[in-house]
């Protein structure tokens, strides 16, 4: 890989290592926006311009938007991610920071649950109810169902 030097730039000469951005999009499954955004939140470094100004990746990108969507998916934030990546580049392992978090989200999602549950049981209650009130209303006639559920 060749550098060449751009005032304020760094540009990278054609490297069979380097990918375009439509190329580590297609190949993670994601949008060409989603890589961009990754990029302009901190979480996909390293991200380098050609000649043409174009985006180009290293090959490592693809594999880290994996691990980001899967990251996301399980309830860190784009901008935990960036953070803990920040603290690994500078060589302080983020290890204990990254399980503290994921407890936190376990523990948030436990609360989550519970609530949901709670309101599951409170619309099962509600549907009973209204079950009940519209076969004690006449055909045609109005049963009020929104209104009873303040009472």
């Amino acid at each position: 890989m060749t550098l060449e030097l751009v005032p304020g730039r760094i540009l990278l000469a054609m490297s069979s290592e380097m990918l375009r951005i439509g190329d580590v999009a297609a190949q993670a499954g994601v949008s060409v926006d989603t890589v961009r955004h990754y990029e302009r939140k901190g979480v996909l470094p390293n991200v380098s311009r050609d000649r043409s100004g174009y985006r180009r990746y290293s090959e490592d990108a693809v594999p880290r938007i994996l691990v980001i969507r899967r990251a996301i998916s399980l309830g860190f934030s784009l901008d935990e991610l960036a953070d803990i990546f920040r603290e690994r580049a500078s060589g302080k392992p983020p290890c204990g920071r990254v399980r503290e978090l994921a407890g936190r989200k376990l523990v948030e999602l436990d609360e989550r649950i519970a609530a949901l549950t709670a309101l599951r049981a409170a619309l099962v209650q509600t549907i009973a109810g209204w079950d009940d009130r519209l076969q004690s209303t006449e055909s045609g006639r109005f049963a009020h169902l929104l209104e009873t559920i303040n009472s």
